[in-house]
């Protein structure tokens, strides 16, 4: 054994897969059960390499400690045959996936704030594409944002997924470095300082995670062990994880610490996990269950994608419930509402204010119902009991955008009162809203899909798309190739949209409705038994029930015309000796609308002593904010 390596001692078996930095040298370990001989080719910065054993166990891991290793060295682990490839597990992936691992010590980086993190409460989420947000496309450049955000009023920003992938481009779903923050972005300090710098301005963070596939391009795993995938099962993007069947515990833990990495190594509140419907999983505790105990035990949160509409995973133990899941009933009925569409999955949805209205009640709308998308099987489960911060509601997304053919977002196919009605509407009901970066002063820029794979599977992006819209579009040829350089720079947020008067009146509606949202629409009004919902005419009414008679209504009328006659519901009408006054109109001049403030027009009603405001009609689509105060 070389004189730079050591055995690996009792105490020692259980670092971290990867390249660990320590005061006296770096430590190496993965798990590689295909192989008998492994070892470690390192290379110095100052330009010498080095070959070092590691130390085969059998349980198929291999160890080694290089005592002259430090922060800088890259590495590969080559097998006996001379093959090399980069660490699974690697920190950084300086020149690319493809590229050597190198060594990242994250005592380096000193923080700022203190070590604490943000609850999940439901307050409002901003999805960020780090790549597209900013011209530069880095971490430390989103830093230059965050005070737009911090002003704006949202409680964290999520950023899509940022293990590194291969290419110069990519949405993040094709990640193949799952422990190392892509190269394209900033170095992992870069990372650390974007988080940091949230933190400062009391911005929480939520990371995109993917764990139900790896992408198509400069996927290592199967150089390392045949048993990280399942013998049969396969998901939409290929072979599925082994995390139930023989030797699944190496890649179980291979997942769950990477949950763990991303909140101790860099402070990261929160993990959204992508599409775990698609993660099988037959063990007595599902991996989701296990990453969220893992999470939990550590005071972060964890939110999931799932189309199932399943409740169960809100009701197991405690340590092991997920906080929140996207809910995608509220967009697609308000997708079908504003648009008319009924391609694919929207079939399933009818978008009328009833339909609406009994998905604000529930959180989804499909509870076990037959699902015609689906081939008529009962979707969802019963959730009116949970928390509405439990459902995370959009009215668009990176998919719901990035999956049209030419990205457009819902702003670019509606009209402009019918966006503020549905952005009102979004931010003041009690679910937790999600906006979409650049969603808050409508942005002109589409979000394409974009990826920068070489070789076949770039060609097989380029015609899988074309062949996705080719039923249904009749310009197939023309969707934008997701391989170019200009779909990728298309869809990058046009920051001096702001200073244009059109879009600076949106960005104040959304100040003002997430202003309302901070102020009053804490935990406890937005818990069940403090609000009600229901349909008065053409328009979808939420009631909050406040204290001493202080109660507030949102009325959303996405179809003008309409006359609502307050007084003639319970569910509209004033409390006792209160009268209506309007707080937040969507349709208001302030906010880009030509018209006038809107009328709400007084009258006599049953010969009351006092008369109360009665009628609140519509002329085109909007949300209003009432409040009951003190009838004079």
């Amino acid at each position: 054994m070389s004189s730079a390596t050591r055995p690996i001692s009792s105490e020692r078996e259980r670092i971290p897969p990867g390249a660990t930095v320590s005061a006296d040298g770096v430590e190496y370990c993965v798990w590689a059960p295909d192989h008998r001989q492994l070892s470690v080719r390192v290379e110095r910065p100052e330009g010498a390499s080095e070959l070092l054993p590691l130390e085969h166990r059998d349980d198929g891991y291999f160890f080694g400690h290089d005592e002259r290793g430090r922060p800088g060295d890259r590495y590969w682990f080559v097998t006996a045959d001379g093959q090399a490839k980069p660490d699974p597990a690697s920190r950084f992936q300086p020149a690319g996936v493809h590229g050597p691992s190198e060594c990242i010590d994250p005592q380096r980086y000193v923080w700022r704030t203190p070590p604490q993190r943000a609850r999940w409460t439901g307050g409002a989420v901003y999805e960020v594409h780090v790549g597209a947000f900013t011209p530069e496309g880095t971490f430390r450049a989103a830093i230059s944002r965050l005070d737009h955000l911090r002003d704006l009023g949202v409680a964290a920003i999520e950023l899509m997924p940022v293990a590194d992938f291969p290419g110069r481009w990519n949405w993040g779903y094709d990640g193949v470095a799952l422990y190392a923050p892509a190269h394209a972005y900033g170095r992992p300090d870069d990372l650390r300082a974007l988080v940091d710098a949230a933190h400062e301005r009391g911005l929480g963070v939520i990371l995109d995670v993917v764990y139900n596939h790896l992408g198509p391009d400069g996927n290592c795993l199967p150089h390392y062990g045949a048993e990280y995938f399942h013998p049969t099962r396969l998901t939409p993007w290929g072979k599925a994880f082994n995390f139930d069947g023989a030797r699944s515990r190496p890649v179980r833990d291979l997942f769950v610490g990477n949950a763990i990495y991303w909140l101790e190594e860099f402070r990261i509140d929160g993990l959204r996990l992508d599409a775990v419907h698609a993660i099988e999983d037959q063990s007595p505790r599902h991996l989701t269950a296990e990453i969220a105990a893992a999470v939990h035990a550590r005071g972060g949160f964890v939110i999931t994608e799932d189309e199932r509409n399943l409740a169960s995973p809100f009701r197991g133990s405690e340590a092991g419930r997920i906080d929140a899941v996207w809910a995608d009933d509220f967009h697609h009925q308000m997708r079908v509402a504003l648009t008319g569409t009924r391609e694919g999955y929207f079939a399933s949805y009818t978008g009328t204010p009833s339909a609406l209205a009994q998905t604000l009640r529930e959180g989804w709308f499909y509870t076990g119902q037959p699902y015609p998308s689906g081939g008529g099987r009962a979707r969802g489960e019963e959730a009116a009991d949970l928390p509405p911060a439990c459902f995370v509601h959009c009215i668009e997304n990176h998919d719901q955008i990035g999956n049209r053919a030419l990205g457009e977002r819902l702003e670019q196919l509606v009209s402009p009162a019918a966006f503020r009605a549905a952005s009102a509407l979004l931010c003041l009901s009690p679910y937790t809203p999600l906006l979409f970066m650049g969603q808050e002063w409508a942005a002109s820029t589409p979000f394409l899909f974009f990826t920068d794979h070489a070789g076949a599977p770039g060609r097989d992006v380029t015609e899988g798309r074309r062949r996705e819209f080719a039923d249904h579009w009749t310009a197939a040829d023309n969707v934008p190739d997701p391989q170019v350089e200009e779909t990728f720079r298309a869809s990058k947020l046009r920051w001096p949209e702001l200073e244009q008067r059109a879009h600076a009146a949106i960005l104040k509606l959304y100040q003002e409705c997430l202003r309302q949202r901070n102020a009053w629409l804490d935990r406890e009004t937005a818990a069940r038994g403090h609000w009600e919902t229901g349909t008065l005419e053409r328009a979808i009414v939420l009631r909050y029930h406040g204290k001493d008679g202080h109660d507030r209504l949102v009325v959303s009328a996405l179809h003008g015309p309409t006359r609502l006659a307050l007084a003639d519901d319970p569910l509209t009408r004033p409390p006792p000796h209160r009268a209506w006054k309007l707080e937040l109109d969507s349709d208001s001049s302030r906010y880009g609308a030509s018209g006038s403030a809107r009328q709400i027009v007084p009258e006599d009603v049953g010969g009351n002593d006092h008369p109360v405001l009665a009628h609140l009609k519509f002329d085109e689509p909007a949300t209003v904010l009432l409040v009951a105060e003190q009838d004079k």
